[in-house]
């Protein structure tokens, strides 16, 4: 039945982002038309002429049904713009993007070990196990995107080492597979660093200790009752990299599945945006399966026993100024910039270095980058919160709820934002509405993946057995053993990603489907100050660090959740 379910859901997804263009609000046609000859006078005999060829007079649930019976024969169809087979294209795109995320996830492991091992190492010698949430959540911050181009800067234009852009052979790989592989491997730092403290914390610790086992056994088991934990997230990471790494493809020019997806989305391209999402979700899926397989093989029998055991709850971690600096930080800018106007265009003062008059210097246009940076704090804080806080409640409701949304998890996870958000906006028209549906409609998953596996692991743990035993009521379960349990760190992993949905919200606003220019948007002033980045590196530094300090804020904010 799970497998059925599964099914199902991919289906009824590729149907509804296979029939995006078709209810988009603008006529196919006429777009395909623009590809294919755009100093074509688009006339009303040309377009008909368009329709009868692609067939579109007879319905969009008609094509639905003709790409269905063709896709299980093997035949994707062919491209409405360029004319050639989707397989063609396609071929080619999954072999960049299998190869570019298999070397991210190299990548995102060799990060979080990095930033676990001093914390595994210190509880292995029953030192307190010190937490680098921080470090994590400064580089969970950081854009893909803003990664990529100062490593295409520094390593490619400077130094010459690596190739700047295309796709021939690895050495081309490799800058993108930094990029893309350094903020997931610090989202699953913080997954680990949980994981690895809770085991550490164990009581069956302490008896192995006594008992005399060596301590390359504790480590490994230590590793073992981690990994559980991390396997999950490390498949959805892995799924999230293959369909949605479109910002790293473009700056570096690589020719993914990611990229041709949205490009297709946007040129209403029916045929290989419904391959692209076919393929797209079935790699989500089987990342999401293997990851269940893997928790599930290194829990072994004591899963099904209910012979698991479950660490002690954590005192708050002291030290309130590791709060209250990040929030103290923003606030004062809020405060210092909010009273200038964002808006005003002074083109004799284009990237004015910080001075008096401009603490934060100017951007391209002159617009003042202090009162910018002020300004769109209301708008990317507020709002990437607001989402967070959305995201938490979707995830703990679907995760502790039991397994059948797992499935569900594992496909919407893999999908791009972008191609959501098209989706979205055909439906209800573009706007920050439709920006935060979309995110939210991606971004639960992993979190709730999270949840879900912190939760089948406490009702496979013997106290809860016991409970049972005593005759605790189902709720009693749920409210005093289960959700204190599993929140916390799914706080730590859905707000360590804060960064990320506002990176998300600003990149819809930059392709017309959220917030639009010249709203002082920190994503936007981002992507606005790239192409002067090495002239004037002020106009991307201030954005991105207020987005590490939103990050920083909130992972620290989550971590004194007891």
């Amino acid at each position: 039945m799970r497998v059925l379910g599964r099914l199902c859901a991919l289906l009824g997804l590729t149907a509804v982002i296979g029939l995006l263009p078709l209810v988009a609000g603008r006529d196919p046609a006429l777009a395909v038309l623009r590809a294919r000859s755009a100093d074509r006078e688009p006339d009303a005999e040309a377009i008909a002429s368009v329709r009868r060829e692609l067939g579109l007079d007879a319905g969009p649930f008609e094509l639905l049904g003709r790409w269905s019976g063709r896709a299980l024969h093997g035949d994707l169809g062919t491209s409405w713009v360029s004319g050639e087979p989707v397989s063609a294209q396609l071929g080619s795109a999954i072999g960049v993007s299998s190869t570019l995320t298999g070397l991210a996830a190299v990548v995102a492991v060799l990060v979080m070990t990095a930033l676990v091992a001093r914390p595994f190492a210190a509880g292995l010698r029953g030192k307190s196990p010190s937490s680098r949430a921080g470090v994590a959540a400064v580089l969970a911050a950081l854009p893909e995107f803003l990664i990529g181009s100062v490593l295409l800067l520094v390593i490619s234009v400077r130094l010459g080492w690596l190739p700047t852009s295309g796709w021939r052979d690895l050495s081309y790989a490799v800058l993108p597979a930094i990029a893309l592989g350094t903020p997931a491997g610090a989202v699953l730092a913080v997954v680990a660093g949980d994981a690895l403290r809770d085991a550490l914390t164990a009581p069956w610790l302490r008896s192995w200790t006594a008992a005399g086992f060596p301590a390359r056994t504790i480590a490994l088991a230590v590793v073992r009752r981690a990994g559980s934990v991390v396997t999950g997230q490390l498949g959805l990471v892995v799924a999230g990299m293959f369909g949605s790494a479109a910002t790293v493809e473009v700056v570096f020019g690589v020719p993914g599945l990611g990229r041709l997806a949205v490009d297709a989305a946007l040129a209403q391209d029916v045929p290989v945006v419904q391959a692209c999402v076919l393929v797209i979700l079935l790699g989500g899926a089987a990342a999401g399966a293997l990851g269940a397989v893997a928790q599930r093989l290194l829990l072994g029998p004591a899963l099904v026993d209910g012979a698991l055991e479950s660490a002690a709850p954590r005192p708050v971690t002291p030290g309130r100024w590791s709060l209250i600096l990040p929030a103290g930080a923003v606030i004062a800018v809020v405060l210092w910039g909010i009273w200038r106007d964002p808006f005003t265009v002074d083109l004799s003062a284009r990237l004015l270095p910080p001075s008096a008059a401009h603490p934060m210097g100017t951007d391209a246009l002159g617009r003042d980058l202090l009162a910018r940076v002020a300004h769109g704090a209301l708008h990317t804080g507020a709002l990437a919160t607001g989402v967070t806080a959305l995201v938490v409640v979707i995830a703990l409701g679907v995760g502790i709820a039991g397994r059948r949304g797992s499935g569900a998890a594992d496909l919407v996870n893999a999908l791009p934002t972008v191609v959501v958000a098209l989706a979205v906006a055909a439906t209800a028209g573009p706007g920050w509405t439709s920006a935060v549906i979309a995110v939210a409609a991606v971004a639960w998953a992993p979190p709730a993946a999270h949840a879900r596996s912190l939760a089948l692991e406490q009702r496979g743990s013997a106290h809860l057995t016991a409970a049972r035993a005593l005759g605790a009521s189902t709720r009693h379960i749920l409210v005093r053993h289960v959700l204190p349990a599993v929140l916390p760190p799914v706080l730590r992993n859905a707000f360590v990603r804060l960064p990320a949905v506002a990176l998300a919200l600003a990149s819809l606003g930059y392709l017309g489907l959220g917030a639009q220019p010249p709203e002082p948007e920190w994503g936007l002033l981002l992507a606005e100050g790239m192409p002067n980045v090495e002239r004037a590196p002020w106009v991307v530094a201030f954005p991105a660090a207020a987005l590490v300090l939103l990050g920083v804020g909130a992972v620290v904010a989550a971590s004194r959740v007891r």
